[in-house]
């Protein structure tokens, strides 16, 4: 399929789905003021604060933007020696102002400050008591953006509107032996920052002169990049809306479970030498893990912490934890991922703080990104060397813990700590090789052991013999593994599979796929975790793993599956997986039309499966 076909079939797309966003925010709204909350768009043209305001809301918002806003900005003047495209952060919603005088223009760029002040302001109550308003930022700015100019430009006209850029996010790290690698990524964050744009979103109702302009500083020659929309994007900012009607609008709200193994053991250790602990966020406290890190920080017993690092909160107890180890004698390594998308500029300034503080800080290898999720913690008990390590799906990050469904397990099998102590050797010496037994390492081991997990239950198929393979992914994307499992399906292997992501298999394909069910939920919490399950004869073998079916995943990065042999573990794992094909709430079925339909419930029971999950934890 040529790459100009393609890429216009998607920009159909695109507009399609922004059509239909936008339709769905407009049913979102209506529903909201039947609840007595309005949001309130002031979209050029229109004179909706005009109209819609009474004379002291007016009045207080003029104060408001005197008092909270305008301090936050700072026109950028454009003229012949402006880079704009330097000027625009991808992050960042912008209005391009042009102040006319006959027919000469200035065009001035202004950023609206969204970090500083709340995106949603809430005007006062004025006479319709049971009706609480909220009028957005951008349209504050643009209703009093002639105060910003007052005093300090001369015009006859002003004309504002709206755009957002998006560029290309990936960059090259050159391999200069002489720069240190926070010095590459450093370049190369820079890079990015002039990198073309991909994606230039504007208002629809922008002059045509403006759009020219537009096109001319961001040197963009076709029209496949350009998407008119309305004034407000960046809806994700969206997640910070506030409520001002009861308690029925707002999510269900969990009380995070503990695990009584942690809760009630003397330590955190005690508790992983008795059993293996599995732990599911957000259904149990992340806590559990910062919990492991900081005691670890300050036990006497313990010698040595090591740890890989991908995406961190900002302000990270575990990082602070051990930072703490250092002082407390322990030896600590961290294997910092500079090129951790969008958060290479938080890691290097971890890095740089963490090295200050006398952590060894490496950065794994040049050619592999270290997406693994290990921690290792070695203590000395009655003279002899003990490990106890952690092994996950998610981030060591405090606050998407809350959000994303990720598993934790915490273990002191022998032969499991070895080989984590093994991988993170792998990562600090990438020219040894090491034997893994236990654990899947990609790049090392992945694609081999999955295409005979799946070979396996191919040859049980074959023998007439119960074949099943369950998956739980974030994207399936990997063609080697996606025709494997097209093989295991036209042998008879029954495969169910959870996908949130990217999928490009396609099932119910007849003797192709016809075996294979796939199905998406989307939810309160964003499905995370990777998970494996293989019949293996009756014998069930699971894994929990760091790595989704990409290509990437399985041959260009660091990832670790872990086996659970804990038979209760197992079980309720297995059991969970079950709940999320039971769903009929919140599960599409993924199908060959690409519709994506729900569930149906018919007269069955309705089952939430996230709800349903908390449940049974509980």
């Amino acid at each position: 399929m040529p790459v100009t076909f393609l890429l216009n079939a998607i920009m159909t797309k695109v507009r399609k789905l922004s059509e239909d966003f936008k339709e769905t925010a407009l049913v979102v709204f209506g529903e909201l003021k039947q609840h007595g909350i309005e949001l309130l768009f002031n979209n050029e043209g229109s004179s909706t604060f005009d109209e819609e305001l009474s004379q002291d809301q007016k009045e207080w918002l003029k104060a408001y933007f005197e008092h909270k806003v305008i301090r936050h900005i700072t026109p950028i003047i454009i003229d012949n020696k402006t880079q704009l495209s330097s000027c625009l952060n991808d992050d960042g919603i912008y209005f391009l102002v042009a102040l006319s005088i006959e027919d000469e223009k200035q065009f001035i760029l202004i950023e609206i400050p969204r970090e500083s002040v709340s995106r949603f302001i809430v005007l006062p109550d004025d006479l319709q008591k049971d009706l609480k308003r909220i009028v957005m930022l951008d349209d504050v700015v643009h209703f009093f953006i002639e105060d910003i100019f007052k005093g300090v430009f001369e015009y006859q006209a002003i004309d504002a509107y709206s755009m957002k850029l998006t560029r290309n996010d990936d960059f090259d790290v050159t391999d200069e032996l002489d720069e240190s690698l926070i010095e590459k990524m450093s370049k190369g964050l820079r890079q990015r920052l002039k990198a073309e744009p991909s994606h230039l979103g504007y208002d629809q109702n922008m002059p045509e002169y403006m759009l020219r302009f537009l096109k001319k500083q961001l040197k963009i020659k076709g029209v496949d990049s350009l998407v008119a929309g309305v004034r407000f994007r960046h809806f994700k900012d969206f997640i910070g809306f506030p409520n001002l009607g009861d308690a029925s609008l707002e999510k269900t709200q969990f009380t995070a479970l503990e695990a009584a193994a942690f809760t009630y053991s003397p330590s955190i250790f005690d508790a992983i030498s008795m059993q293996d602990m599995l732990v599911y966020y957000p259904y149990y406290k992340f806590r559990h893990f910062t919990e492991f890190v900081r005691q670890a920080s300050y036990s006497p017993s313990v010698k040595e912490i090591k740890i890989n690092i991908y995406r961190v909160a900002k302000d990270s107890e575990i990082l602070h934890s051990l930072m703490e180890a250092v002082k407390n004698g322990k030896q600590v390594t961290v294997v910092v991922e500079l090129r951790a998308r969008f958060d290479e500029e938080a890691n290097i300034a971890w890095a740089t703080r963490m090295k200050d503080a006398g952590i060894n800080v490496e950065f794994g290898i040049a050619s592999l990104k270290v997406h693994a999720k290990l921690c290792l913690i070695t203590r000395q008990e009655d003279n002899k060397l003990v490990r106890y390590a952690h092994l996950g799906t998610g981030n060591f990050h405090e606050k998407n813990a809350r959000v994303y469904t990720d598993y934790s397990l915490f273990t002191a099998n022998k032969d499991i700590c070895q080989e984590v102590d093994n991988v993170f050797s792998f990562i600090s010496h990438s020219y040894k090789r090491f034997r893994f037994n236990h654990l899947i390492v990609s790049p090392l081991t992945s694609r081999r052991k999955f295409y005979q997990l799946i070979d396996n239950e191919i040859e049980q198929a074959k023998q007439n013999n119960k074949a099943e393979i369950i998956l739980k992914l974030n994207n399936l994307a990997d063609k080697g593994l996606i025709n494997r499992l097209y093989d295991a399906s036209k042998a008879g292997v029954k495969i169910k599979i959870i996908v949130r992501g990217m999928c490009s298999l396609t099932p119910g394909i007849n003797k192709v796929s016809e075996n294979i069910k796939i199905i998406s939920i989307v939810d309160q919490y964003l499905e995370h975790p990777r998970i494996m399950v293989f019949h293996n004869e009756g014998d069930k073998l699971v894994f929990i793993s760091s790595a989704d079916w990409m290509e990437r995943n399985i041959d260009q990065r660091v990832e670790v599956a872990c086996p659970i042999y804990d038979k209760r573990l197992k079980q309720r794992i297995i059991y969970m997986l079950n709940l999320h094909f039971k769903d009929n709430c919140k599960a599409r079925i993924i199908n060959k039309e690409q519709n994506n339909r729900y569930q149906t419930k018919g007269k069955r029971t309705p089952v939430r499966s996230q709800m349903a999950i908390y449940d049974y934890l509980k």
